[in-house]
Formats: C-alpha cells, structure tokens, sequence
C-alpha cells in the first residue's frame, strides 16, 4: 500500500484543458473545457484516500469529497453525484467558481506535493455527467407538518447562494420553502454578476430546476422590506424567516471624478452585461457604452471579470488592471489572474488613481495614478502601499470600473425594526445565524461584507440546520 501511495503521488495533476486565449477574447463560451471519462478516472485514481480526510474539514458544505472521488475512480459517476448532493445542492456551480485552491485543495495531504487532487474539476465532471445524461433522481421528502396537518413553511429572502443553500436544505427535510427574490430571476451574484464565460447562465438554471423539483417555490419581483415586511410574512404563516441577501453597495474610490460618465461600479458593469445578455452578441446589442481603452481598479475575482468581459466587447483595445500592490497580494484566483495575462490584460501594478480626468463634455478621457511603495504589514496583513511623491502619471483610458468590493445593502436593514447591525451596517447573527429578532435568521455576504460564493452556501447550510432546530423547539 505504502509503494502504491508513493506512485499515486508522483503522477501529475491532470489540468482540464482550456479555449486558446486567442480563440476566447472573441466569445463567451467557458472557458474550461471539461474532464473527459477518462481524465476524471485517472484524476480520481491519484486520491491516497486517506484515512482521515483533511479535505472534508477544508469544505464548507463538508462534502464528502473522499467517497464521491472514489466512485469516481471506479467509474460511479451516479454514485459521485448522489454523494454530492447529499450535502450541496448546487455541485455544478461549486465546482466551476470556488477557490478550491484555498480550501478543500489546500487540506489535500498531496499538497505537501504541490500537486493536490483537482477536487473542483471533479465536482464539476460529476455534475455535469449527471446533466449529459438526463436521469437526475429526485429524493422522496417526507412533508413537514404542523398540529393541524398543514406544511410547515419557512421563507427566504433573497435566491443567492445563500438563500438557495438555505432553501434546498430545508426542502430536503420536509419543509415548504418560499424564496422572495427582489429581481425577475433566480441567482443573485451567480446569474446578474459573474460572468458567461466563468459560470454559464444555463447551469445556474439547472440547479435551480433541481431545486424547484425538490419543492423550493419561488416569488420574484418582490422586495422585502417594501412589498412585505418582515412581520407580513410571519402573519403570512411562516415559522422563521432566512434573510440572504448579500452586500451589494459598491465602494467607490473617493477621488475627483468619480461622478464622469463612464465610470461604472463593477456590480454595475457586471450586472447590465448580464441583464441585457451582452453574452449573446450579436444576437444580443447589449446598449452599455463602453469605449477603446478600459481601466479597472482592484484585483479581486470581481475586478478579473470585470476586465476579462471588457476585452470581450465589440471596440475594446486595451483594458488595464490598476492595483495599488504587487502581484502577491493580490487577492484574485491564482488561475484568474493567469486567464486575464493569458487574454491580454495589462497589469499596472503599485499603482493607485488619485484623480479621473474627464473631457469638456464630462467624459471620462484619463486616469491620474501614483506609484506606490510596499511598507509593514497592516491589519490585514499585506504590506501596506505608500504613495511615492512625485511619481505621478497619467493613463489615457475613457471607461474607469472601480471593482473594490461592496457593502451592505440598506433596503431591506432599514426597515426592519430591533433589527441589530454592526458599526459596517452588516446584520449581527449569534453562533446559530439567528439575528437580534426571535425566528429571523440570515447568512452570507450581509453578515459577513463580501466573501466566496462557497462560504455564503456554507453559511445557508449551517442556517438550515438552525432553523429546523429552532422550529422544533416551537
């Protein structure tokens, strides 16, 4: 057995093969191809299959990555799925946006190796055969029911990764789930904010039909807070409530000019392209003024696909990446930031805008930057960027996307009554994701400020579990 280890680490990773970059720029097709059979098998094959899997404790939804790669490895994809989905609803979309790099990936004993098993890419073949093959097995879920005989029901506000984690996970165990969605469809940041190329519409679409198959009902165009309250949908005859969501106000820079047209917050961007389908050009005209020369500020996964969708745009020639630290501090996938130099990108790197130049008729024409310097680590433990004085430069750009994160959405906290925010206006839960109002519980980004599609589904697993507790106790 010690001899077969030591061969199984030594075999490379396999890698999932890709769009040629010059193929890519000119369509919204993912880019990941895919495992074939025969490369997941082998893949699988590697798995030491240790005895106490570190891996399962590196995955927030805790999937039981050792079996589902083991079926693998003997050629049960239908096991492998089933084994998924016991504990995540949504494998198709993990195994496509989830820095598994940092988590299930980086517990795997053959890191030590450098050469972890590619648990994401065989999450994702594991989905995706399920789906090539039409069969996907609905589970028979035992009805939930109050004294009087009548379902019990739970509403979701909010059809994130969050709120569908949430929603699936009580569906599973008999509840009636509604899902309140402010928007006309199901998704949140998986379908209005994440790009085509990196998470295709139509998987999002796939999971959610598994979702409604296993009873989670769906109410769009309805924003809580203003077509129900919070007490409206308790005297509506639900138990508890789950709010999910997220931190969707972008931060801005605040710097002179930010008030140009063509400036756009990065969930602006992101969220317009999608909307009006700009991944179905031609087809598709997506009205989004977007000029020759495009700057994104920030380095994060946002700001990756920020810049990689505009120089996917008809009339794009030159899109930069401006960030105020180096390479290694960037907080982006390590793969993303290789897909954007490998697509063209320009990297301005110890650099940060001090001012954006507008023209005589307030549009944007340049972007005023600094060179920076790295000094000690601060609070979050990069090294702090300092301005160097007299290195300031200009950058001749007419579209500038700050992509620097966001915040909390007050909409919905605002008009909630003796509902307790913290000093950044994130919701205050306890160690059961209930907040400071009896049967009122939430999770993801608007708890925590913007974090991984991964710890949101996390969060709306440990939710469920809380919620169904809480209302046996009723």
């Amino acid at each position: 057995m010690a001899e077969e280890n030591i061969s199984k680490a030594k075999k490379q990773r396999i890698k999932m093969q890709e769009q040629k970059p010059e193929e890519r720029i000119k369509n919204f097709f993912e880019v990941p191809l895919g495992y074939t059979e025969e490369e997941a098998i082998n893949e699988a094959k590697r798995c030491l299959q240790c005895k106490e899997p570190k891996c399962i404790q590196g995955c927030p939804v805790n999937i039981n990555i050792k079996e589902f790669i083991y079926k693998i490895s003997k050629k049960d994809f239908k096991g492998a799925i089933d084994t998924i989905k016991k504990d995540n609803s949504l494998p198709a979309v993990c195994g496509r946006v989830c820095p598994q790099e940092e988590q299930c990936e980086a517990a795997c004993i053959m890191q030590k190796t450098k050469n972890p098993i590619n648990i994401g890419s065989l999450e994702r073949f594991a989905a995706d055969y399920e789906a090539k093959t039409g069969k996907v097995e609905i589970p028979v879920i035992g009805k939930k029911l109050d004294k009087v005989g009548n379902p019990i029901r739970v509403a979701i506000i909010g059809s994130g990764p969050s709120g569908l984690t949430c929603a699936g996970d009580l569906a599973k165990i008999g509840y009636e789930t509604v899902i309140y969605e402010a928007l006309h469809l199901p998704g949140g940041v998986l379908i209005y904010g994440i790009p085509e190329f990196r998470l295709p519409k139509n998987i999002v679409k796939r999971e959610v039909e598994y979702l409604k198959k296993l009873g989670v009902k769906f109410e769009f165009n309805s924003v809580i807070g203003k077509t129900y309250t919070i007490d409206d949908l308790f005297n509506m005859g639900f138990k508890a409530v789950f709010i999910g969501v997220g931190a969707g106000t972008p931060i801005f820079l605040g710097i002179p000019g930010e008030n140009l047209k063509g400036v756009y917050s990065a969930n602006e961007f992101l969220t317009r392209l999608n909307a009006m389908k700009a991944f179905l050009f031609p087809e598709y005209d997506t009205p989004v003024k977007v000029g020759e020369k495009v700057a994104v500020i920030g380095a994060g996964n946002v700001a990756m696909d920020a810049a990689r969708w505009a120089r996917r745009l008809k009339g794009v020639k030159e899109v930069h990446i401006i960030y105020r630290r180096s390479e290694a501090e960037m907080p982006a996938r390590i793969e993303e930031i290789k897909r954007a130099k490998e697509e063209g990108i320009i990297f301005n790197l110890l650099t940060n805008p001090v001012e954006i130049i507008g023209n005589e008729q307030g549009w944007v024409k340049a972007i005023k930057c600094i060179k920076m310097e790295l000094g000690e680590p601060d609070s979050s433990g990069r090294r702090k960027p300092i301005p160097m004085p007299g290195s300031e430069f200009i950058i001749d750009v007419d579209t500038v996307i700050p992509a620097l994160g966001t915040k909390a959405n007050k909409l919905l906290t605002s008009d909630v009554k003796n509902l307790k925010l913290n000093k950044w206006g994130y919701i205050e839960v306890d160690e059961n994701y209930m907040t400071s109002i009896p049967g009122v519980f939430a999770g993801g980004d608007i708890t925590t400020g913007s974090a991984t599609v991964i710890a949101a589904m996390g969060a709306g697993r440990r939710a469920a579990k809380a919620i169904d507790e809480y209302i046996k106790k009723l």
